[in-house]
Parts: structure tokens; C-alpha cells; sequence
């Protein structure tokens, strides 16, 4: 065993999780990665980058049996493995993201498992529409937007007092108001690790997630984000699909400077039982993501909204970061035009075969997830 530990990564052939293996690898950790080889995600078998070293095992988050063998000699587990779309199956997220967290407590309290710390992947979307700045009646917490909004073009919320407009506030971990199934099953997550976790004297911390970026990200997923749709829109020569009017800000980052983030949380302790964002600490429209985009593949794209809108979407998703720069001593490296180029060239390298955007949108349409504005 190595001199750090033995580290057990669930979604650990995945994107933020095999980047995240890499890393703890570099710092001196054993690897043992548990995945079912979701079809939504990856293609049957263990990914390329599965390292020989690793030790692999397939199995199920929710199966009591294949996660006590999986935890068998572990000192840390990183639990990333999770369902992760806007599809109305909204049982499949409790099963799968809020049960496993709670049958990993469970077996390690039941078998007394030296187990050193917990790190539980989060989202920034717990944080719903936010907590935005009215002028006359200061914070706003405005409510999730509705269907009828939506389709009526009106994008941006009002104050929930005056009705007025309103400016949005990068986020704090001291707010959560999660407006979705996968967004309650995250935060409930984080309630699983951090009140259980000091309940049963096992250090944990959750990692409220920006959007992350880089190479490995699923080419497959529904629900992977912008930088996969823009991308293999614009290097099969279509008009990338802007939902809204383009407008809406985001913060991406890196998955190698999340990887960092996950490895410097999982070794300190005073990150024991706290929550951190993990972000850019940076925002960009759809648009401005799309320009940089159109400039790294070099093309003039029509960077035109598409008039359709994803129900359960927030407005904007932007992070403060200042928590987890001050107490772990962590920040991001990678510029969003870098992190842009890796995944670009990464993806003209898969050589895509099927036209997986399609299939997703088609889903998603069907579900009434995706639908149309009267702008």
C-alpha cells in the first residue's frame, strides 16, 4: 500500500473522476475505481485511460454487497458516482445519488471501517435562481422561474417584493435552494456527508461543482453541458443550439483544477465538514462561451439563440470561491481559452461515429425538458 492510502473513487472511470485518480496518484495515493460502465456515459468497456495500476471494479452504487467489497482496505473514498441529467425520472435520482451516499455511511459505521475521510461531489445548482441585490429592498431570493415565464421570454427574475429588476450575486455555501430532482438529490447528498459524517466521527466534505471542463467529458451524456453541444455542432458544420437568449452566465472550470481541489480537501483537515464551492471565481454568457469556441475550432458561427429553453434551467450559475482559497488554500490555474483548446482537440481525436446531440435533444423534447419560447 502506498504511503498515503488507499483511495476508493466511485464514477472513477468517469470524467472528473479518472482526472481526479491521475492526481492522487501524483501524490502518492493507491487507486481503486468503482463504475457500472453506464451506457449513457461510456461504451461497455473501461476507458483508455483506466490505468493498469488502478484496481478496477464494476458494480452497482446502490448494491449493498458490491460496495462493502469495493470499501474493503480503503482509508478515503471520493464518492463522484451519480445520475446526472433534467429528465422527470425522478425516483432514478434518489436511488442512485442520495441512497449510495447513505449506504456508504451505513457500511461504514456497521463495519467499523477505518475509513479516514469522505469527499461527496455536489453541485452549484443546489443553489437554485440564487440570491440576487434589489435596490430598494436589498437581497432578493427570487423564485424558480416558471414554465409560463419561459415560454413567455421573460428570462431574468424580478424581485419577489417589488417586482423590479434585480443583479445577481456570485453564491455562497451559506445558501441553497436546490430547484430540480438532480439539485435536492445533490444537497441532500451533502446533508448525508456532513451531518451523518459528524455524527459517526468520519471527516467528510461536499464539492459544490461549477461546470467542469476539459478533456474525457462524455460525448454521450444529455446532459454534459455547452462546451460538448457547442463543440460537436461546430466541428460538424451547424449552428450551435443557444437556449434563451444567450445571455445567462456560468462559471466553467478546469476538471484538472478540480482534480486539485478534490486531492487538497481530501488532505486537509480543516476542511473536515464543510462544503466548497469549486469554481473559476470567473463568469461567461452562452454567447461569449460560444465565440471562444468558434475562434479555438476557427470558424464564424451563427451564434444566433435558438428560441427553446430547458425546463428546470437556472438563469445564471456563478460561484464565490473565496471559501475554499482561504481555508484549504486552493484556486484555479486553467483559463477557460486553455481549458477551451484541450477539450477541442481532445474531442477531434474521438472521431465521433454517431450523432449522440441529436439523440440527446430528441430525448429530451420527448420529455418536455426542451421546449419553445415566443421570442
Amino acid at each position: 500500500m502506498s504511503n498515503k492510502g488507499k483511495v476508493l473513487i466511485t464514477g472513477g472511470a468517469g470524467f472528473i473522476g479518472s482526472h481526479t485518480a491521475d492526481e492522487l496518484e501524483r501524490r502518492g495515493f493507491e487507486i481503486s475505481i468503482f463504475d457500472n460502465l453506464s451506457p449513457k456515459t461510456h461504451f461497455g468497456h473501461w476507458p483508455d485511460w483506466v490505468k493498469p495500476s488502478w484496481n478496477r471494479i464494476q458494480g452497482d452504487v446502490r448494491n449493498r454487497s458490491d460496495l462493502e467489497k469495493s470499501l474493503d482496505g480503503v482509508t478515503h473514498v471520493i464518492h463522484l458516482a451519480a445520475l446526472m441529467d433534467l429528465m422527470p425520472n425522478y425516483s432514478d435520482f434518489f436511488d442512485t445519488n442520495v441512497t449510495s451516499t447513505a449506504l456508504i455511511y451505513e457500511i461504514i459505521v456497521e463495519k467499523k471501517l477505518p475509513i479516514q475521510k469522505v469527499l461527496v461531489a455536489s453541485s452549484q445548482f443546489v443553489y437554485g435562481e440564487g440570491i440576487w441585490k434589489c435596490a430598494k429592498d436589498g437581497d432578493a431570493r427570487p423564485k424558480n422561474r416558471t414554465v409560463e415565464q419561459m415560454i413567455s421570454g421573460q428570462f431574468d427574475p424580478v424581485c419577489p417584493i417589488c417586482s423590479g429588476s434585480i443583479e445577481y450575486q456570485p453564491q455562497k455555501e451559506t445558501y441553497q435552494d436546490p430547484p430540480n430532482q438532480y439539485a435536492i438529490s445533490k444537497y441532500s447528498q451533502e446533508l448525508i456527508a456532513l451531518k451523518l459524517g459528524r455524527l459517526n466521527n468520519i471527516p467528510s466534505a461536499a464539492m459544490r461543482y461549477s461546470i467542469v471542463h476539459g478533456p474525457r467529458q462524455s460525448l454521450k451524456n444529455a446532459y454534459s453541458g455547452a462546451l460538448r453541444i457547442f463543440t460537436l455542432k461546430m466541428l460538424a458544420n451547424q449552428s450551435p443550439t443557444i437556449f434563451e437568449d444567450g445571455l445567462s452566465q456560468r462559471d466553467y472550470v478546469s476538471v484538472f483544477d478540480v482534480a486539485r481541489a478534490n486531492a487538497d480537501v481530501l488532505e486537509s483537515d480543516k476542511a473536515n465538514y464543510e462544503n466548497f464551492n469549486v469554481g473559476s471565481g470567473k463568469s461567461f454568457t452562452v454567447i461569449e462561451l460560444a465565440e471562444i469556441i468558434a475562434r479555438t475550432i476557427g470558424i464564424d458561427a451563427n451564434l444566433t439563440p435558438c428560441g427553446e429553453f430547458r425546463v428546470g434551467d437556472n438563469r445564471h450559475a456563478v460561484s464565490d470561491i473565496s471559501k475554499i482559497k482561504n481555508l484549504v488554500g486552493w484556486e484555479p490555474l486553467m483559463p477557460e481559452e486553455e481549458i477551451v483548446r484541450q477539450y477541442v482537440d481532445w474531442v477531434r481525436q474521438q472521431k465521433p461515429d454517431q450523432d449522440y446531440l441529436a439523440q440527446a435533444e430528441e430525448q429530451m423534447k420527448k420529455a418536455g425538458v426542451i421546449r419553445k419560447s415566443k421570442i
